[in-house]
């Protein structure tokens, strides 16, 4: 199991470190009701993060039953999406400097409820493109290894709890002393705000990267 960790790892920290996400829920921590929008939203980013993984993991089991063995479509799969996030990493350097709107639901967010944050949440990181290939390849990785049943819910665990940690962590955070975090979180988020594309694009173009080695390593 510890080389399966070992291979969520960089794909759980691209999640983690999303600066949509995490500009989102300090969006909410700054808004009239921060305390309940921002619990559903980190309640339904990880859903939607273990959901995801989970659904992947079952369909990898289902294909890897041929003599070819497990490993060799696996890690088609790995190259696959390694290279799809390639191009959505080079497209999105290329645009860094270009001016990105601001997404509508973001100007939304002061009024959103819990459940509203909930579904945000969930949304953002199941049916996000660039999330959900990521939660892909750690379905696929975990699915494909062979693992104990029990070795397959720590793996899952773990991926979820790591990829969900830059949202849960502030949320927690702001539970406990509200007042002391108010000022940077304001600071981050301007930051992120400057160099969301830039710091999305880079994580983007690292975990393609090691996908495309893991995938072409299990193949030759």
């Amino acid at each position: 199991m510890g080389s399966v960790i070992g291979d969520l790892l960089p794909i759980a920290v691209g999640v983690a470190v999303s600066p949509v996400a995490v500009i989102a829920t300090i969006l909410m921590l700054l808004s009239k009701r921060a305390g309940s929008t921002s619990i559903g939203f980190a309640v339904g980013w990880l859903l939607g993060i273990f959901i995801a993984t989970v659904l992947f993991v079952l369909l990898s089991s289902a294909l890897s039953t041929s003599d070819d063995g497990p490993s060799t479509t696996a890690s088609w799969i790995k190259l696959a999406l390694g290279v799809l996030l390639l191009m959505v990493g080079v497209k999105q350097w290329r645009g860094r400097s270009g001016e990105h709107e601001t997404p509508k639901w973001m100007h939304a967010i002061d009024e959103m409820t819990a459940v509203k944050g909930l579904g945000l949440g969930f949304a953002l990181a199941a049916i996000n493109p660039k999330n959900l290939l990521m939660c892909i390849a750690a379905g696929v990785s975990i699915g494909s290894a062979s693992l104990a049943t029990s070795g397959v819910i720590a793996s899952v665990l773990v991926f979820t709890i790591i990829a969900s940690s830059t949202v849960a962590i502030p949320v927690v955070g702001y539970v406990v002393a509200a007042d002391r975090l108010r000022e940077p979180l304001a600071k981050l988020k301007v930051w992120l705000q400057d160099n969301n594309t830039t710091v999305m694009s880079v994580l983007i173009l690292v975990v393609g990267v090691v996908l495309i080695g893991k995938g072409i390593g299990g193949i030759f």
